[in-house]
C-alpha cells in the first residue's frame, strides 16, 4: 500500500515523498502498464484508486532512464490525452519548454539520488494548451531502500501564473500613470502659482485644476482597461456645465491615459474661459465640438475644433495666461501635433490637429 501525503501552501503544493508499506508500487496502481500484485487490503485498494482518478493533480511514475511508465486518470484529463499507450515510454524531460526541461533533467537526476526536488514550468498538453505547472519530484524506494522508480506530481497553476503576470503588469500600468500625473500637476502648480500671483487668486485656479484631472483621471480609470475615448472626455465636459449648450460630433477616437488627460485638462481650460469671458457667460451663447478624420501621406489623423458663438464680444487677451499656454505648448507636445486658439470676431475657435497613433500610444 502506498501512503501519499499532501500539505498546501497557498495556491502552491509540496507533497512529501511516498511511504513505501509492504507493497510494491506496481501493485498499488495496478493500471496504466502495471501488472496488479496479491492484496491483503481491497478497501485500501480501491481507496487509492479512486484517489488517483479523482485527483486533477498529473500523477506520474518515471523510470530511473526518464521514461514516462504511468500517468493517472486525473492527469490524462488535465493533459488532455485521449490514449496514454501515445505517449508511455517517452521521455518525461521532452514535454517541458526551455527551462522546465533543464529542471526536468536535473530532478530526476536529483531522484536518482534518492533526493526530491520541485521547480515550476511550462508543458503544453496533448491538444498544444500551454500551461504552468509546479511540479515535485520524488524517489520511490524498494524494500531495500534503492531508489526503484521515480514520483512526480503536477499541478496545473496556469490561472495563478496569469494573475500575476497580469498583477504585474497593472503595478506597472499604474506607476507609469502616477508618473504622468505628477509632471501635470508639477507644470500646473508652476504655472498658476507663480511669485506675482496673489494667492487668494491662485489658489481656487490650482483646484479647479486639479479637479478636472481628477475627473479626467476617473474617466481612464472605468472599467474599459486603458482606453477612454474623444466623446466621453468631450461629453464629460459637457455634463459639467449646460449640455444643451454644448453640441458634439465626430467619429469614435480612442485615446490612451496620456493624451486622454492632455485634452480633458485643455477642454477644462476652455470651459473655464468660455464660463467665463466666452459663450456660457451669457444665455444665448453656445459650443460646438466637432472632429474628422483626415488622411495625410497616407497616415490618419485628427481633427478636431472647438468653436464659440453668440457670446460676449470677443477680445484677444494683450497676455496669454497659464491656460492658453499650456493648450498651445504643453498639448500640442503631448498629443505629437499643431495646436492653435483664433480669437475670432463670432467667439474663441481651439483647433487641433494630431496623428491617430499618437493619441493612442501612451
Amino acid at each position: 500500500m502506498i501512503i501519499l501525503a499532501f500539505r498546501k501552501v497557498s495556491t502552491m503544493f509540496i507533497p512529501k515523498p511516498p511511504i513505501i508499506v509492504q507493497q510494491s508500487l506496481y501493485g498499488a496502481l495496478g493500471s496504466g502498464g502495471f501488472s496488479m500484485t496479491q492484496t491483503s487490503n481491497d478497501q485500501s485498494q480501491r481507496f487509492i484508486h479512486a484517489a488517483l482518478a479523482a485527483s486533477d493533480d498529473c500523477i506520474k511514475i518515471i523510470g530511473l532512464d526518464g521514461s514516462l511508465q504511468f500517468m493517472n486518470e486525473g492527469g490524462q484529463r488535465v493533459m488532455e490525452i485521449q490514449d496514454f499507450e501515445a505517449v508511455k515510454g517517452c521521455p518525461w524531460p521532452d514535454f517541458w519548454e526551455g527551462k522546465g526541461n533543464i529542471a526536468a533533467v536535473a530532478a530526476i537526476n536529483e531522484a536518482r539520488e534518492g533526493r526530491s526536488s520541485r521547480f515550476l514550468g511550462f508543458a503544453d498538453t496533448a491538444t498544444g494548451n500551454r500551461r504552468f505547472w509546479d511540479v515535485k519530484v520524488s524517489p520511490i524506494f524498494d524494500d531495500s531502500g534503492s531508489v526503484d522508480s521515480i514520483l512526480s506530481i503536477s499541478r496545473d497553476i496556469t490561472g495563478v501564473k496569469e494573475f500575476e503576470e497580469q498583477q504585474l503588469l497593472l503595478r506597472n500600468e499604474l506607476s507609469h500613470r502616477i508618473k504622468n500625473i505628477l509632471a501635470l500637476v508639477q507644470s500646473v502648480a508652476g504655472q498658476t502659482l507663480k511669485d506675482d500671483d496673489e494667492m487668494s487668486v491662485a489658489k481656487p485656479a490650482f483646484l479647479a485644476r486639479l479637479a478636472a484631472l481628477g475627473r479626467a483621471h476617473d474617466l481612464l480609470l472605468r472599467p474599459s482597461h486603458d482606453m477612454t475615448t474623444l466623446k466621453a472626455v468631450a461629453e464629460t465636459v459637457a455634463n459639467e456645465q449646460s449640455a444643451d449648450r454644448i453640441r458634439i460630433d465626430g467619429p469614435k477616437v480612442t485615446l490612451a491615459p496620456k493624451s486622454g488627460l492632455a485634452i480633458a485638462l485643455a477642454f477644462h481650460e476652455l470651459t473655464t474661459n468660455a464660463i467665463k469671458y466666452g459663450a456660457l457667460a451669457n444665455e444665448s451663447g453656445n459650443i460646438s465640438i466637432s472632429w474628422e478624420i483626415e488622411k495625410v501621406n497616407e497616415k490618419d489623423c485628427l481633427n478636431l475644433v472647438w468653436r464659440e458663438r453668440d457670446g460676449p464680444a470677443v477680445i484677444d487677451p494683450a497676455k496669454k495666461g497659464f491656460g492658453s499656454r499650456m493648450i498651445e505648448r504643453a498639448l500640442a507636445s503631448y498629443v505629437h501635433g499643431t495646436v492653435d486658439l483664433a480669437f475670432e470676431r463670432d467667439g474663441l475657435v481651439f483647433s487641433l490637429f494630431a496623428p491617430v497613433e499618437a493619441l493612442t500610444q501612451d
